[in-house]
């Protein structure tokens, strides 16, 4: 941040040897922001400093339990100063610690062997060799509600897949790749082929470009695909024929959706009735949420050929309002629609979505008792979520978290609106965490990454799509 009569910023506590992807975003004071300028990268010098902190010393696991392990070593010495610790395994980071030589790891697959060192990392970016190696087996898996048991890798060669639906036959799925516009089939064996690309899309060098997909629960008839993505003057739906080889056929359902580099919403789903519930950010732009003649910081519900479902609340697309950036649609047993959102730098949300409901952005950010607003089910820090798409598998909640690198598990309290602790899995082990999706006739997740996004910045190919099982 700057002051606003400003127009130079000196930016300190960077990484040596790092490029960083920056734009420059103005706002007013009622927190309405301008596009973003064009981006640059910015590359700082390597460090003078090129000796590595001594190996820690001898590293052991306690307690552990299903999902968790407690882990304590010996301390590493530098010629400067040791700045943390990374534990991991091979090269995967499943924690790193800032200050003292113990933690304990959560979020860890039940009944599922482990094997992890430690590593010592000073300011300058050097890694001590690694540490011994400790091994341990997981507890066994509860039963309620079922917990991730196991997970592999499903399909790599990926950059940034966004988008995951699965077709009406459970044999396959759609799978959208964000800045490059492809769409993709993914069989269950994890084997995929290119269908296409959707036109006229565009990308806005942050959050915007291709992003949800939903097959038509009719598509055996008329062989009907929805996407959300961006282009030249916003973000649209539009419908597009998929032959089972072939995507065909483009056209406009809605647009008129603000777009910004971030904040563009873009997830699809279709609910029991039969209609599009499409998920859309405030654009940057905060009174776009509460603002019921707007698109933006919504979740919309329209029809296949493009109009307002009957019996939306306010008589347009408007479902619900009141939302920042909301990525995550999913619906439960009972055909309600549960909703995960980004938060802007206190709290992220999981909300129950119900029609006409204020779920208080810019207003309220989590929890809040202003008249009218709908508080959230759960909140968590943004450090721990930003999360994006959502899953439910035997009445749990399954939230991929970005920022937090892990997977929450949000068990629902029956059929109640009430939903009971959550658990975080995987934390730090995958990178960022973007599309959660339950596969058809199977206690199974599949999982993306995106860490070839801006904020991951991983090389492209980098992605992959897990396989999760609920035991």
């Amino acid at each position: 941040e700057a002051p606003g009569a400003s127009t130079s910023k000196t930016l300190t506590g960077l990484t040596p040897a790092t490029t960083y992807n920056l734009t420059v975003i103005a706002r007013d004071a009622a927190g309405n922001t301008s596009p973003a300028s064009p981006v640059v990268d910015c590359t700082t010098r390597p460090s003078s400093d090129t000796t590595p902190p001594t190996r820690p010393g001898t590293l052991s696991a306690a307690d552990v339990t299903a999902n968790s392990a407690a882990l304590s070593w010996g301390a590493s010495t530098d010629d400067r100063a040791v700045a943390g610790y990374d534990v991991r395994s091979d090269t995967t980071v499943y924690k790193s610690v800032t200050s003292g030589t113990s933690t304990t790891l959560t979020g860890l697959a039940c009944n599922s062997p482990y094997s992890l060192n430690v590593v010592a990392r000073d300011a300058a970016g050097n890694v001590s060799p690694a540490s011994n190696t400790v091994t341990f087996t997981t507890k066994a898996c509860a039963t309620d509600g079922g917990v991730p048991s196991s997970v592999s890798t499903l399909s790599s060669g990926w950059t940034i897949p966004w988008g995951v639906f699965w077709m009406p036959d459970g044999k396959s799925a759609l799978v959208t790749e964000r800045d490059d516009f492809r769409v993709w089939k993914v069989t269950k064996d994890g084997t995929r082929t290119q269908v296409g690309t959707v036109p006229n899309a565009v990308t806005t060098n942050g959050e915007g470009g291709l992003l949800g997909v939903a097959v038509d629960p009719k598509w055996e008839t008329n062989h009907h695909v929805y996407f959300m993505h961006t282009a030249s003057e916003g973000n649209r739906v539009v419908r597009m024929t998929y032959d089972g080889t072939t995507l065909s056929d483009y056209k406009v359902l809605l647009q008129g959706i603000k777009k910004n580099r971030y904040h563009n919403g873009g997830r699809l789903a279709f609910g029991p009735d039969g209609y599009l519930y499409v998920s859309t950010g405030e654009a940057q732009t905060p009174d776009l949420a509460q603002d019921k003649n707007s698109l933006n910081g919504k979740i919309l519900r329209m029809t296949t050929n493009g109009e307002p479902a009957p019996g939306n609340p306010f008589g347009t697309y408007v479902y619900s309002l009141g939302h920042r950036n909301p990525q995550g649609l999913a619906f439960d047993r009972g055909g309600r629609l549960w909703e995960a959102e980004f938060g802007n730098s206190s709290k992220d949300e999981l909300n129950l979505i119900k029609p006409g409901a204020n779920y208080g952005w810019p207003i309220c950010e989590g929890t809040c008792s202003t008249a009218g607003m709908t508080n959230p089910k759960a909140t968590w820090n943004v450090s721990e979520a930003s999360p994006s798409g959502i899953a439910i598998v035997r009445n749990v909640v399954y939230m991929a978290s970005l920022r937090g690198e892990r997977l929450w598990r949000i068990p629902i309290s029956g059929d109640s609106e009430s939903v009971g602790t959550p658990t975080a899995y995987y934390v730090g082990t995958y990178g960022r965490l973007r599309t959660v999706t339950k596969v058809p006739g199977a206690d199974q997740l599949w999982l993306s990454t995106t860490n070839c996004d801006n904020n991951g910045g991983a090389a492209d190919g980098s992605d992959k799509i897990f396989r999760v099982t609920i035991s």
